[in-house]
């Protein structure tokens, strides 16, 4: 898994560049992840691994003839699991009266998924590959989370769903 492209940075505030940095750091340091998003409350993808890079290793495995290891089609993709995941253990746990979703973990043949609540509903995504360390790749998304969770105001939600919608309309004008 690549990094995050820094393109679109430029012209945002300090605290969407530090979220970007914390989102690439994650992506990096940690084997086996695939895919990563940031979704917020209503359900909307605010920052996500490079979609362009996936897209790209998808079509190189699909040549080679391996099966798939990840969401179908876009960040968007993950974003809209991600946000279903979320929304359905809320629910759980509302009929349970246990109390908040803290986090979710999913095991399938092929990869795990992992969704993890951030703050005032927003989550964090992670798909991994299937020999990913479950136990690694939540305690990165738990450090992700304590970093990001005091940042991720209404004002910087907003400042990353504007600059998410403008980098994907410059890309498809490329």
């Amino acid at each position: 898994m690549t990094a995050p492209s820094t393109f679109g940075l430029i012209g945002l505030s300090s605290e969407a560049r530090n979220l970007h940095w914390l989102l690439t750091n994650l992506v990096e340091e940690v084997p086996g992840i695939l895919s990563v998003a940031v979704v917020s409350s209503d359900g909307l993808l605010l920052l996500s691994s490079d979609a362009d890079r996936n897209k790209e290793a998808r079509q190189a495995r699909q040549s080679q003839g391996t099966r798939p290891t990840g969401p179908r089609g876009s960040a968007a993709d993950l974003a809209t699991i991600v946000s279903g995941i979320g929304s359905l253990t809320i629910g759980a746990a509302k009929l349970m009266d246990f109390g908040g979703v803290k986090h979710t973990m999913i095991a399938m043949d092929e990869g795990s998924l992992f969704v993890m609540s951030i703050s005032d509903g927003s989550l964090l995504g992670v798909h991994g590959s299937a020999d990913c360390d479950m136990s690694v790749v939540a305690y990165h998304m738990a450090l992700f989370v304590g970093r990001a969770g005091h940042v991720l105001t209404p004002e910087l939600r907003s400042e990353l769903r504007k600059s998410l919608e403008e980098s994907q309309t410059t890309g498809s004008a490329r």
